[in-house]
């Protein structure tokens, strides 16, 4: 069977595409990529892959959706594949409707999270729903990352059957490591006695940098790692002015975007992303994968990942005081760091396995395309 992995970013292609790409080859099936070109792509094509470059925008602008929407049709016409798979609110928009007019048999979404249930203006919410509700109707397998986004996609009709599949990593890659905890602070000349607090996450404003900065202030035994940079195609508010002014001095160390992510949260202490909306986050499931407490928000995603009291703590979205607190308590007892990360360490490793969410996805992939007797 050939399939189709369509995605918006180089980045979702290469961090989150690529684990289905290799196990649905190792099944035998043709695997494809599409997404806009970019430099990550490089190593899943030196893997063997083709990745097909495709002028999609995350815009609004009429004329580059067009645009897209015609090269998608295209390529699918060409490619003539058996199932598309569509990721992410536009790409997956798009790419279904370039299904349907390519006549392509099977159609499957995964859905990343909903626009229309993040905060803006209504007109950008209603046309979301309308989005999302119209393709629905030609969409042959509808799953997505959150039980939330499932119930909300059944309740609001936008899919007669949604399976919520979930997100998974690799416990063989993220896991705690003494030797790169080690290896890391050495090469950032951090003592081990140091109380480290990591993000990582594109610098965007509803990721929640700005209220995690404020609340730095208040945690003056811990320093902040900030992993990740921001893709060329991310929208709204420029962050660099929030770390301009953050007055934390040498307790800011700005990563960029890392290879190591496993590595550099082995080396951290506590996790945190506080986040304005989510999918199911990855950093989440890699954190508590290596051990870490994790403090998040109490939004879709999330609060199904972090257990309060248990794995971490969830405070409300926006909440620079709130989020101090949550921090200060951790940075100050090392044994409830080790208890809340080794209590998510096991939840992880029970719930959040890529091996187990990439082969139900595929069994489902499979499932769908499947012809089915009279």
């Amino acid at each position: 069977m050939k399939i189709i992995e369509l995605t918006n970013t180089d980045f979702a292609m290469r961090h989150f595409l690529a684990p289905l790409l290799r196990e649905g080859r190792a099944r035998g099936h043709e695997m494809v990529g599409a997404c806009p070109d970019g430099p990550l792509l490089a190593p899943l094509r030196a893997e063997g892959f083709r990745i097909m470059p495709l002028p999609l925008k995350r815009s609004a602008s009429p004329i580059a959706q067009a645009q897209g929407f015609a090269a998608l049709v295209s390529l699918l016409r060409a490619e003539k594949p058996d199932l598309v798979h569509a990721h992410m609110p536009l790409s997956g928009f798009w790419g279904r409707m370039a299904a349907k007019a390519a006549g392509v048999p099977h159609v499957a979404y995964t859905c990343h999270g909903f626009l229309f249930n993040q905060p803006s203006p209504w007109p950008r919410r209603a046309a979301s729903f309308a989005m999302e509700w119209s393709a629905g109707k030609i969409t042959d397998l509808y799953l997505t990352v959150s039980e939330e986004e499932a119930r909300d996609a059944k309740r609001l009709g936008i899919a007669r059957k949604p399976i919520a599949i979930g997100n998974g990593r690799s416990p063989a890659k993220f896991h705690p490591n003494p030797e790169a905890r080690a290896r890391i602070r050495a090469s950032l000349g951090v003592p081990e006695d140091r109380v480290v607090i990591v993000i990582v996450s594109r610098l965007v404003r509803h990721k929640g940098h700005p209220e995690l900065l404020a609340a730095m202030d208040s945690v003056p035994e811990a320093e902040l790692w900030v992993v990740g940079e921001r893709l060329a195609s991310d929208h709204g508010e420029d962050l660099e002015a929030y770390f301009a002014q953050s007055g934390l001095g040498p307790r800011l160390r700005r990563l960029g975007y890392r290879e190591d992510t496993a590595d550099v949260l082995a080396a951290a202490d506590i996790f945190t992303l506080p986040s304005h909306f989510e999918g199911l986050p990855m950093s989440v499931i890699e954190a508590m994968l290596t051990g870490l407490p994790v403090v998040a928000t109490d939004i879709r995603g999330p609060r199904e990942q972090v257990t309060e009291g248990e794995t971490g703590f969830l405070v409300p979205p926006r909440d620079a005081e709130s989020l101090a607190a949550a921090l200060r308590n951790l940075a100050a007892d090392p044994d409830l760091r080790a208890r809340m990360g080794d209590a998510g360490l096991a939840y992880a490793r029970a719930n959040f396995d890529e091996a187990k969410i990439i082969g139900r996805t595929l069994d489902l992939l499979e499932e769908t395309a499947r012809p089915r007797s009279r």
